[in-house]
């Protein structure tokens, strides 16, 4: 008797089978043996150690109800994918999962997973779960984990720590209807393009629960600057395009980075119930870096029910930075709560709109029923 056990996510269904035909793997070579041999409903299950030499593989496709599951034997002792210029790509995989897998030490991306350049039929249905990727890149454009064409996915309970300089930690391309939740990004302010970054024509993403802790430059970058050939789906001739559209960034914890959002080239994006502590710079940045033919400016974002605590020494443009090019009239901002630590008197920020019902110079710490990540349920 087979039994099923489904994930709801966002409208999405994700099924994991408890029985199914489970395959104990070692090393690197009974690793690609038994990826060569799995069938849907089959489970990897990797022992401890190192596994070397970067791994590549094609047409991974398991079945609605049935996936191909890849994870560590013990999550407490997980293998390791090191020692290559990529730990592992997965090319047009369908309802696929891996679990509590370790990436670290790759000079390109972490874990890459691609349409293969066939956006209808690429990849899709696809479950990140506990995986730890950490010291990604050689200083220059690199991905912790790399999602081009991917739809219908989940990214959940990962860390990521470290990736490269001009690079994100969860980089998407064309991607749609995914959810990334319960993540902890970790790197720094100065380099890292950004935490979580969603460009190339993606859409319906949601962003929840994460925490980012000095993630890039830009923590999330909703949109971005993409080449029309990497959009997912294909862009017709004509418009309107945009980089991103119908993005959700809700219920996160920010600490630090330059700027903690950045609506770049985005139609339609809502930031709402996260709690931001410290800004390097600015809380929002509205910006247009895909200045393209039919490509519409930076438009329809909504910022609202935020906590915001900001030093005034860190603190331009009243907190918010607008570039040429764009909508910033089309921006709402309400029910946020701005809170500046040395100047209390000093907390309105400078909006592109007025904003309905703000809160200014309270200190949050001191006040209940306030909005922020701990208000926000999914």
């Amino acid at each position: 008797m087979r039994h099923a056990l489904h994930l709801l996510v966002g409208g999405l269904v994700f099924g994991s089978v408890a029985v199914a035909a489970e395959i104990a793997v070692r090393n690197a070579a009974e690793f690609r043996a038994a990826v060569a041999a799995a069938k849907p409903g089959t489970r990897l299950l990797l022992a401890p150690g190192n596994y070397e030499g970067g791994f590549f593989f094609a047409n991974l496709r398991g079945e609605e109800g049935n996936p191909i599951v890849i994870a560590a034997a013990d999550p407490a002792h997980p293998p390791v994918f090191t020692k290559a210029k990529e730990g592992l790509h997965l090319s047009r995989p369908e309802f696929v999962e891996l679990h509590s897998l370790v990436f670290a030490g790759l000079p390109s991306n972490g874990l890459n997973i691609d349409d293969g350049g066939k956006y209808d039929q690429g990849a899709h249905h696809i479950v990140l779960r506990g995986l730890r990727v950490r010291d990604i890149g050689a200083g220059g454009n690199q991905d912790g984990i790399k999602l081009s064409g991917l739809t219908d996915f989940l990214v959940a309970d990962c860390t990521v720590e470290r990736w490269g300089g001009g690079g994100s930690a969860i980089d998407m391309v064309g991607c749609h209807r995914g959810v990334i939740e319960g993540c902890t990004f970790r790197h720094g302010d100065a380099t890292g393009s950004s935490g979580v970054q969603c460009k190339g024509g993606s859409s319906v993403i949601a962003i929840r629960c994460n925490r980012f802790e000095h993630a890039g430059q830009r923590a999330v970058n909703i949109g971005g600057s993409t080449g029309r050939e990497f959009f997912r789906p294909p862009l017709a001739r004509a418009g309107p395009h945009a980089e991103a559209r119908d993005i959700r960034v809700e219920g996160n914890t920010f600490i630090g980075s330059m700027s903690p959002i950045g609506f770049v080239g985005v139609d339609g994006a809502v930031v709402r119930f996260n709690t931001f502590e410290r800004p390097g710079r600015w809380i929002v940045r509205i910006l247009q870096e895909n200045r393209t033919a039919g490509f519409v400016p930076s438009r329809r974002g909504e910022f609202a029910d935020n906590v915001v605590i900001f030093d005034s020494a860190n603190w331009a443009e009243g907190g918010v930075n607008i570039g040429p090019q764009t909508a910033p009239d089309t921006f709402t901002f309400a029910r946020n709560w701005w809170y500046c630590t040395d100047r209390p008197d000093h907390s309105t920020p400078r909006l592109p709109t007025p904003e309905k019902d703000g809160v200014y110079g309270r200190n949050p710490a001191a006040a209940k029923g306030i909005a922020g990540a701990e208000a926000w349920k999914p």
